[in-house]
């Protein structure tokens, strides 16, 4: 059975596109997806993320369960501050990735994405034997709210309290309790999509208050409602990996290139955590034989790579492509792709896509196509 959100009527008033993602009925576009892409990059875009997983984490030994289970120093992450990290299997291959939010001294926000929600809690579940830590599935307890974009600092700000709340303090990847538009929300400074933003988790009875209220202080901003088509060529142009494409159980970290994630050397539980062994060998696998690197493709022609298109070059296959969209801010198709070491360096000539029997010319550049001015 198709779920949805708790502002699915909403999206329907608007005039949504609405599409099936991991089980949720959820808004594709309401309009133009160039449209709304446009906005994010240069004005600001509001977006129901509330398919995404939430999981919370507490007792005496929270943090002891999430280096354990996590292949990330958990113990690090200082209160109200949040961090990127992936959880794996034994043989090393990635289940998901996913940002966990410190909340307090023993309390802690796993956030999954939608497609692996069950499998994170299974798993982080399954891990938690032998420590004094509980695991709950808080989705139902969250909608998620998202406003992206060079405006979004100044549109949130403007229905915040300033009493409870030092916007301007907070930083890329840290999140704080606070009021918007008179909703009680927990107020995180990330995003997917290559621009400032912020996420905010509320309670699902408070989400259309706090979408309307958002909707009007955008106004005179340009913000426009986003769907997951322009989420998508968003977070492509800023090179961020999406599970099931650039991400999967078949590649351990060091595959992707995000060997950087995993931190061997930990406060506590540093050497038994889950997967530990396969990552050591995966680590000095990649040290002594690369793997196939993540590039950015930039289109010669019109013509669109897809996920799964084979890269080649002299008539060899040397890659596959992951992910492709035209990037409405470049005005050319742009993919990623895995490809050989020998093919990865930017500005290597030669390489192509074969798009149904068509070797059609790439130019290799490296990630992200696009970061934002500071």
């Amino acid at each position: 059975m198709t779920r949805t959100t708790s502002l699915d009527a909403l999206h329907r008033s608007l005039g949504a596109t609405m599409t099936d993602f991991a089980g949720w009925d959820m808004p594709l576009r309401y309009g133009s997806e160039r449209d709304e892409h446009n906005a994010v990059r240069t004005r600001a875009g509001l977006f129901d993320l509330s398919h995404m997983g939430e999981i919370t984490v507490t007792g005496p030994q929270a943090v002891d369960l999430l280096n354990h289970a996590l292949v990330g120093n958990i113990g690090s992450v200082g209160a109200g501050r949040a961090r990127y990290t992936m959880i794996c299997r034994a043989d090393g291959g990635i289940l998901d990735d996913l940002i966990v939010y410190r909340l307090g001294e023993t309390e802690y926000m796993v956030v999954a994405n939608a497609g692996n929600a069950q499998v994170v809690l299974d798993a982080l579940t399954e891990r938690a034997a032998g420590f004094d830590a509980e695991v709950r599935d808080d989705h139902d307890a969250y909608a998620l709210l998202a406003v992206q974009g060079p405006a979004s600092a100044a549109i949130v700000k403007s229905v915040t309290s300033s009493a409870d709340t030092d916007l301007d303090g907070l930083k890329y990847y840290a999140g704080l309790p606070g009021t918007v538009a008179g909703v009680q929300a927990l107020i995180a400074r990330t995003g997917y999509t290559g621009e400032d933003g912020f996420e905010l988790f509320v309670s699902p009875a408070d989400a259309e208050k706090l979408w309307q209220a958002l909707t009007e202080a955008g106004a005179e901003y340009g913000l426009i409602p986003c769907g997951l088509s322009c989420r998508d060529t968003l977070r492509l142009e800023a090179g961020m990996p999406l599970y099931g494409h650039e991400l999967s159980t078949s590649l351990t970290p060091f595959d992707a290139g995000l060997g950087r994630v995993v931190k061997f050397e930990k406060t506590s539980h540093g050497d038994d955590f889950v997967g530990h062994d396969a990552l050591r060998d995966a680590a000095a696998k990649a040290e002594a034989n690369p793997p196939r690197k993540l590039v950015g493709l930039i289109a010669e022609g019109r013509r669109v790579p897809r996920a799964g298109m084979p890269v080649v070059a002299d008539g060899q296959v040397i890659g596959e492509v992951t992910s492709g969209a035209p990037s409405p801010t470049l005005g050319k198709p742009i993919a990623m792709a895995y490809v050989d070491p020998a093919h990865a360096e930017a500005g290597t000539a030669g390489v192509g896509v074969d798009i149904r029997g068509t070797h059609e010319p790439y130019e290799v550049v490296a990630l992200p196509f696009y970061k934002r001015q500071k």
